[in-house]
């Protein structure tokens, strides 16, 4: 493997309009491309938007959906990336040929479509269908995988697809800044964001509190440091909806350390240099290496019945 340039993307995206935010992941993509990067990830659902689908009826869901590859936002993906020759991961609403729906996360090059996943622990509208395998493939000469938000925060799907082979995860979110159980959290004033240009200060201690930052800092490091991978962290600054997302797209290494991380307000993108040696230095992968299957198995691959809490369907938290 050699090393290689990676952004993570975050911008404000338009609730069900695609063309304005395909004009922004072409903007995006074709800016990091000039600056020399292999791969650009965009948020969940950055195709489509996202926190508007918890009101959408089925029929409404379907006309929102594509199909996969065969859809108009694939094929103007793949333009985007065949002209400015760079890999580009980006999210949408799926449909298959039964009117099956499902949250979608694809990887597109100049020659096609790569890969494409559906998330395993769906929500934000009821007619949303799980997926059911994990998606591990081949781009620049690395192993990637992908997870859909909440599937990062159930531990066994990163460590499944890290022992699929994966050594980079793209992580795209829509999250944080909405009200849990957990101390702190809660929904951040939407005038703060109007108010951004006076006065920045009050949104940003609103968005690195524990509303947005400090509480994604108690988890996602240890992904990527356990199972010794990049981890590739996109989520959308600004209004999703009537909802205030904070951003912090980021990427970080197998030891857990931030490599870069959008501080903007604005539409923009962080990159870093990727390198293979991080993969075997790190203490991640001593520890697979420890690993003694045979003590868990059992306990791990036990029948239980999978709940999801209903209040996640309106907080967007994962």
């Amino acid at each position: 493997m050699n090393k290689i340039k990676i952004s993570t993307a975050q911008f404000e995206n338009r609730s069900g309009d695609k063309p304005y935010n395909l004009s922004i992941i072409e903007r995006l993509s074709k800016k990091a491309s000039s600056e020399g990067s292999n791969i650009i990830a965009f948020h969940e659902c950055s195709i489509t938007g996202y926190t508007f689908a918890r009101n959408l009826s089925k029929e409404q869901m379907l006309d929102l959906a594509e199909f996969i590859p065969d859809g108009e936002s694939i094929k103007k993906l793949i333009e985007i990336a065949r002209e400015h020759d760079i890999a580009i991961f980006a999210g949408l609403f799926e449909k298959d040929e039964n009117d099956n729906l499902f949250k979608a996360y694809v990887c597109v090059d100049k020659n096609g479509l790569v890969a494409k996943y559906r998330k395993l622990h769906p929500f934000i509208n009821p007619y949303l269908t799980p997926g059911d395998n994990y998606c591990v493939f081949e781009l620049c000469g690395w192993k990637c995988g992908i997870l859909i938000c909440y599937d990062n925060n159930i531990i066994e799907n990163v460590r499944a697809t890290t022992l699929l082979g994966a050594d980079i995860i793209f992580m795209p979110h829509v999250t944080m800044c909405t009200p849990s159980s957990r101390p702190g959290a809660g929904f951040v004033d939407t005038e703060l964001w109007a108010n951004r240009e006076a006065d920045p200060t009050s949104l940003r201690l609103e968005f690195d509190g524990m509303k947005g930052r400090d509480w994604l800092m108690k988890w996602l490091p240890s992904r990527a440091y356990d199972n010794a991978i990049y981890a590739i962290f996109s989520n959308p600054i600004g209004m999703d909806d009537d909802q205030l997302k904070n951003g912090c797209s980021m990427i970080i290494d197998p030891f857990g350390d931030i490599l870069a991380e959008s501080r903007s307000f604005d539409d923009s993108f962080v990159t870093a240099t990727i390198t293979p040696e991080k993969l075997i230095q790190a203490g991640g992968h001593r520890y697979k290496k420890a690993r003694r299957p045979e003590l868990y198995r059992d306990i791990i691959g036990q029948d239980h019945k999978s709940e999801q809490n209903v209040i996640w369907l309106n907080s967007g938290e994962k």
